[in-house]
Formats: C-alpha cells, structure tokens, sequence
C-alpha cells in the first residue's frame, strides 16, 4: 500500500491556473491537502486560492525563469515539509513545414523540458528534506503519450515530451536510492485551453476534471506510470510496435491527409 496522501501532504503544483493544474488542484483540495500554486497569472492563481484560502498559497512564476523560482521557493515549505511536486506547466506549438522555423522547437522544448528542469532546483533540496524526517517525497512529472507515435506538425511538442519521459525515467534511477519518488503521467488528449487551439479531430477526448481525478487516483495507489485513457494509449503502444516501416508510412499517410484538410479549409 502506498504512503502517498494517504496522510495531509503538502504540495507544489505548476501550471495550476489552467486546463489539468487547475482541475488537479480542486481535487486535492477537496482531499484536505495543503498545496502551493503556481501559474503565469497572478490574478488566476488567487481566484483558485480562494476555494480553499487557509490551505492553498499562490505563488505566481515563470517557470522557465530561475529569478521567478528562486523568488517563491519559500513559499514551497509554508505550510510544512514538502511531500510531492506535481511538475505540468507546459505548452503545444505546432510547426507548419511549408514555414519552418526551429524557434517552434525551442519553444517547446524550453518550456515543456527545460522549465522542468528548472522546477527542481528548488523542489529536489525541500524533497530531500523532507525524506531525510522519514516523510514520503514524491516528484510528478506530467508529460504526454503523444511522442509514442511520430504524429505529423508535432515535431517540437513530441520531441519535448519523449525528452521530459526521458528525463523522468533517468530521475527515477538516480533518485531509486533515496527513496524519492518518480511518476511519469501520459495523458491522450484532454480538453483544456490548449487543445482548445487544436484543428483535428482528438479521439478519446477527456475533460480535465476526469483526467484529474485518474492522476490522484493513480498517484494514491502508488503508481509510477499513469497513462490515460486506456483505449487510446493501448492503441498508440500497439501501432508503436510495428515495424518502422509500417509506422513511417501510416505517419507520412496522416501527414498528407492533414495537411490536405487545411488547404481546402484555408
């Protein structure tokens, strides 16, 4: 049985203002735990806040700034020894080939990865602390089952996230001996401001209020791999396993149909 808010954790979640962040904490909340909050928007951040004053703290930050982090790390121990990180401020660019530009990988990558990353300069020593006092230290990172398969335009959004899988499995490693924690959570598509954008079909679509409460519930149950909905994520592993060929030509075949769709739409 997992030790993980099986007790009143305290909690740092990212990309709180909207879309995952936002339904993730509604949920904990309701679970009696103590959570730090952090977004872009200030004024989103405290309206959230306000469901729950005396037990969420917003701490407003870019997370891709290391002045803005370092700025609330106090903040990550206000209400005691930090017990889990939930690290899901991220973005989604699409390239369009005809107009390529790497700046659409570097955006990706930057926020999505290097934001992280960033993340645990300040999250890693209030973990370890609170490890070394014989509390649980947990560290979430939420990434996408999107990079499974070469999904057409999503060359900067995929390549980020199988490096943000990357980057938490290697964790997960090194952080084994410490009795740290490392979950990795691959949702399909989720409805949130972000997918919103999108100009697709998205099969399996989920709300953020579901996809939230799969993430408490897998993180109660002492999971490491989260992956959701089943149906599609079972379907993107088994196409994953054919053979490259196979997968190449369906890719290229999904790329011309979409790319075909937004020249008669244009």
């Amino acid at each position: 049985m997992s030790d993980r808010l099986q007790d009143t954790s305290n909690i740092w979640i990212t990309g709180a203002s909207s879309g995952i962040g936002e339904s993730v904490t509604r949920a904990l909340a309701r679970g009696g735990h103590r959570l730090v909050i952090t977004g872009r928007r200030k004024e989103a951040l405290e309206e959230l806040a306000s469901i729950s004053p005396e037990r969420i703290t917003p701490a407003a930050a870019d997370t891709t700034s290391k002045e803005d982090l370092q700025a609330i790390a106090g903040a990550l121990e206000a209400h005691g020894n930090l017990n889990m990180v939930i690290l899901n401020a991220g973005t989604c660019e699409y390239l369009e080939i005809a107009d390529y530009s790497s700046d659409v990988i570097e955006k990706n990558i930057h926020t999505n990865v290097v934001g992280t990353a960033r993340c645990l300069d300040i999250a890693l020593p209030a973990l370890r602390r609170s490890r070394a006092q014989g509390q649980p230290a947990t560290v979430v990172i939420v990434s996408s089952s999107a990079w499974w398969f070469p999904f057409g335009r999503a060359e900067g959004y995929g390549a980020s996230k199988a490096a943000l899988s990357y980057f938490a499995h290697s964790l997960r490693a090194d952080l084994d001996a410490e009795g740290i924690d490392v979950v990795v959570v691959s949702p399909g598509f989720v409805k949130t401001p972000l997918t919103d954008r999108n100009d697709f079909p998205m099969p399996f679509l989920v709300s953020a209020e579901d996809a939230a409460e799969r993430i408490v519930s897998g993180l109660a149950r002492g999971q490491n791999e989260i992956a959701f909905p089943k149906r599609f994520t079972w379907m993107l592993k088994i196409v994953g396993a054919l053979p490259r060929p196979l997968i190449d030509r369906m890719a290229a075949s999904m790329a011309r149909k979409s790319n075909t769709e937004q020249e008669n739409n244009g």
